[in-house]
């Protein structure tokens, strides 16, 4: 195992009936910042229970936010903020709204000019401070609840970049999963092969005999797989609701990867598509995993031949048709949830993969996967694989 350090400090309010709490972990006396999406908070029952539990608290609201956050639409949210003097942001919402709550929380802080700057300009500009924040869960997915991390997109460039810092974890997420039951079936399987594709970012790399790692990252892949399909059939189905939720936010929480080596090239990849054609970020991440996959099958071959075996039962045939077969298996389940895997499924061509190579060539991109070996001609020789 890895040297690593482990910090968390989220506190996860989870189970039915928990929103009532948020009354309880917001500051006395905060000027509070609601933010939130398109609106089906307003018609689900979520936007009553996080009201009664402000009704103490003098509240502002931002909708709007959309998925994969706009800076743009983000920094009228830090302008509101500044010109209110607000002191909390509660989330409400999925992963796209808690990333943009992250980017205004560090953004109204931020005094080294173009808040872009603390993504674009990673090495040479680190954040000093955020606001403080929580977060209702009402979309499992991101994992968001219990990280730092975020994406945000800039429409004007089309660039879909990151950022996280140890200031931009939430002070707490409410999980209920009834917030959940009146998610339409497309957000739904986006949800389930965004937490898996998290897990083979962190799993499916190379041993370096961190039993407990694998075995966390297969539970939560065979718990998905499980709980998954109960889902899709009943989104009010409580408990297969709750251990899909928890699922999503035990996958990219910071544990699985502690200790061991990590990839993250599928999500690299994957950003560039929805900043180009706007599709949605988890089937980007089964477009590219699958050929991912197999254009390193090789530096990948252990963990692979692990994978095959725990998670999907294969232990017959050759090392090479194991392999295959782990990777087929792993498309079929993201077919099975409605979740295409080939790019031209969605209309998109080789001049899409020329124009991902000339963005990674001009931002000096290179170096990704857990080995660092994979480059921009690798990347186009991946993206190829997946036409």
């Amino acid at each position: 195992m890895n040297n690593f350090k482990f910090y968390n400090p989220v506190k996860i309010i989870f189970g039915k009936g928990t929103i009532a709490e948020v009354a309880k972990e917001v500051p006395a006396g905060a000027r509070v910042l609601m933010t939130y999406g398109g609106g089906s908070i307003k018609k689900n029952g979520v936007y009553e229970q996080v009201m009664e539990a402000l009704k103490e608290h003098t509240v502002f609201e931002f909708g709007g936010i959309e998925p994969n956050p706009h800076y743009e639409t983000l920094m009228q949210a830090v302008e509101l903020a500044k010109n209110e003097k607000i002191d909390f942001i509660l989330s409400v919402g999925g992963g796209s709204v808690l990333d943009g709550t992250k980017f205004i929380a560090a953004a109204v802080v931020f005094d080294q000019g173009d808040p872009w700057r603390f993504l674009a300009e990673k090495a040479a500009v680190k954040l000093k401070g955020a606001i403080p924040f929580g977060a209702v869960l009402t979309l499992p997915a991101t994992g968001s609840e219990m990280n730092s991390g975020a994406v945000i997109t800039k429409v004007a460039t089309k660039e879909k970049l990151t950022f996280g810092s140890p200031f931009t974890f939430p002070k707490f997420s409410v999980l209920d999963p009834e917030t959940t039951f009146s998610l339409p079936p497309r957000q739904i399987s986006n949800g389930i092969v965004d937490a898996f594709t998290h897990v083979m970012e962190q799993y499916l790399t190379y041993p370096v005999n961190a039993p407990l790692q694998d075995r966390i990252a297969e539970g939560v892949l065979l718990t998905l797989i499980e709980e998954g399909p109960k889902v899709m059939q009943n989104p009010s189905d409580y408990n297969a609701m709750g251990n899909f939720m928890w699922s999503a936010t035990m996958a990219l929480n910071g544990l699985l990867s502690a200790g061991v080596p990590t990839d993250w090239a599928t999500h690299m990849i994957g950003h560039e598509l929805t900043a180009l054609h706007g599709i949605d970020h988890a089937r980007t991440l089964a477009i590219v995993l699958p050929s991912l996959l197999r254009y390193k099958s090789e530096t990948k071959k252990e963990k692979l031949l692990q994978y095959g075996a725990r998670i999907w039962n294969i232990t017959e045939g050759s090392e090479e048709e194991r392999i295959e077969a782990a990777i087929q298996a792993t498309v079929k389940f993201f077919n099975s949830l409605d979740i295409a895997t080939t790019l031209h499924e969605y209309d998109v061509d080789r001049a899409t993969i020329t124009a991902i190579v000339e963005r990674f060539q001009k931002r000096g991109v290179r170096n990704l996967g857990e080995r660092a070996d994979i480059q921009v001609e690798d990347v186009e020789k991946i993206l190829e694989m997946s036409l």
